[in-house]
């Protein structure tokens, strides 16, 4: 296991034996380039805790979590303010679980987080596909001069596997450039789900694919607590369905991202994290 990785608690239902575990969860305590409310660094051991308020059973695929061998490894210890050092050791650690066969489930922490994962699955798996569900469209250049930002992280993935094999569900913000670019370059349903998310299931079947989710593709009413809340989301129900449609991929990783308990005095948005989290692993895996 990798020499960064630090366990404080552990998800709902984990083993202690990381060597019998297919998958693996780290969280990725990191929210250095937010741009409006930061917290999320507190997202991953929120999550965590409150994940023992669910039951480990879905009644939504008649499966449970005692059946999974899945292991909590931990936070990520990060070099707090230096952002490139922590990509380099996020992206070390991504590599490591993939070398040692693990499906991974990170959370984070702010969604910057998802090019360095990406990048040694992309080294690994030449035809891979990336799904997004995020309220913004993340494919910014740069965030007032910064190029490493949450608000550019989609765009830095177009750039690694090139825009036709990212897939954008229920964006509703961006700004005029970023939209443009998507019409040339990526696959983007705008303010959409469903159906969409049926048809491009059906085209990627037998692909590897990565999922990452932004907690604030969902409308703000059921996660108020992320980051950069947008109006006009998706419902919890609709996300659970997703994942289990995904379930039909090979999906061979998966990130759940931006979620700030600072915002959240309730705990919805964590508690709607987990239960994500817990249907991702029994649909998945």
């Amino acid at each position: 296991m990798n020499r960064y990785l630090e366990r404080l608690t552990g998800f709902m239902g984990a083993t202690e034996d990381y060597a019998e575990a297919d998958v693996v969860l780290v969280g990725i305590p990191m929210d250095f380039t937010v741009s409006f409310r930061p917290g999320s660094r507190m997202g991953p051991q929120q999550i965590r805790l409150v994940s023992y308020g669910i039951e480990e059973y879905s009644v939504y695929q008649d499966k449970d979590l005692i059946d999974k061998k899945y292991y909590d490894a931990g936070d990520i210890a990060l070099p707090f303010g230096n952002v490139t050092g922590s990509l380099e050791r996020i992206e070390e650690v991504a590599a490591d679980l993939l070398q040692e066969g693990k499906k991974p489930i990170f959370i984070g922490g702010e969604h910057l987080v998802t090019y360095p994962i990406v990048k040694p699955f992309a080294d690994r798996y030449a035809d891979l596909a990336v799904i997004h569900f995020d309220a913004h469209a993340d494919l910014r250049t740069d965030y007032l001069g910064e190029t490493n930002s949450h608000a550019t992280v989609i765009r830095k993935v177009v750039d690694l596997i090139g825009g036709d094999n990212v897939y954008q569900f229920g964006i509703r913000s961006g700004t005029r450039e970023e939209f443009a670019f998507a019409r040339e370059n990526t696959h983007m349903y705008v303010d959409e789900i469903f159906p969409a998310l049926q048809k491009v299931v059906d085209k990627l079947k037998g692909r590897p694919v990565y999922v990452t989710l932004d907690i604030d593709v969902l409308d703000p009413a059921y996660a108020p607590g992320t980051g950069t809340p947008e109006p006009g989301g998706c419902t919890p129900r609709e996300m659970f369905e997703a994942m289990r449609l995904l379930g039909q991929l090979d999906i061979v990783g998966f990130d759940l991202v931006e979620v700030a308990p600072s915002a959240d005095l309730s705990d919805r948005t964590s508690l709607l994290a987990a239960k994500v989290i817990r249907e991702a692993i029994l649909s998945f895996w």
